[in-house]
């Protein structure tokens, strides 16, 4: 199978794309540990799929002392062979509005726990000389958009952070990725309304908005050694987003 028992962490991983992308790991053939700050759905989702396939860790990513923690369940149930560093959350605020504490909250997931997980997996992968690391950008990390200040500018971090980690550990035998949804039906987009869900749809040329298995798959492309020649490399699965308009 295409990942033949290898072992993956999916960070995010009880809900929308992260969850999408542990079922499609699963089935793929890989065992996987979900990480998420979200017992109930975690630990909901790891008996469905069943222990033997999937182990539930809870993780704050922003804690080096919970990831470390998410590292050691995980050499011990699988190894480290990839990473899915999906956990992220979003925000919506003007920029002369931000709250010191809303700001800096944005940037500690978003961008500071990217970097924690990607730390300490790194450090295990550098001693096996092998693995894989897909970060999750955005869209918003190629263009700016109002009211997404700290949310863009993670992005963005993320974006050139996939790029240094890729040459820093290019001769290790670990390839660095990042994927860029789009907008994607997952339950926090589904709490808006039809007619803003409407427009949504509006800004993607291939005329709807994606679905969490379609950025699942291109994760587990980039994750697999299918795509063995490709690190430092940003797959946009957007729909058409950041092409351009017609």
């Amino acid at each position: 199978m295409r990942f033949d028992e290898k072992g993956v962490v999916v960070t995010g991983g009880a809900s929308g794309i992260g969850e999408a992308t542990v079922r499609r790991l699963v089935r793929d053939g890989a065992k996987v540990v979900i990480a998420d700050i979200d017992d109930t759905k975690g630990r909901l989702l790891e008996q469905e799929i069943g222990k033997e396939f999937v182990r539930f860790c809870s993780t704050d990513v922003t804690d080096t002392g919970s990831v470390d923690e998410l590292f050691n369940l995980t050499e011990q149930f699988c190894g480290v062979d990839g990473v899915f560093n999906n956990a992220g959350i979003g925000a919506v605020c003007s920029a002369i509005d931000y709250k010191d504490d809303d700001w800096q909250r944005v940037v500690d997931i978003n961008l500071t726990g990217v970097f924690k997980i990607a730390r300490a997996a790194l450090a295990r992968m550098k001693q096996q000389g092998s693995g894989s690391i897909v970060n999750c950008a955005s869209i918003l990390g190629h263009f700016g958009q109002s009211q997404t200040a700290a949310y863009s500018a993670t992005k963005g971090a993320v974006l050139n952070l996939t790029r240094t980690l890729a040459i820093e550990h290019a001769g290790d035998g670990i390839r660095v990725n990042s994927v860029s949804p789009g907008y994607v039906r997952t339950p926090i987009l589904e709490a808006l309304d039809k007619e803003t869900l409407d427009f949504l749809q509006t800004l993607h040329p291939i005329g709807r908005l994606g679905e969490p298995h379609e950025i699942a798959n291109a994760a587990t492309f980039l994750l697999s050694d299918e795509a063995s020649f490709i690190t430092g490399a940003d797959l946009l699965a957007d729909g058409g987003f950041t092409a351009g308009k017609s």
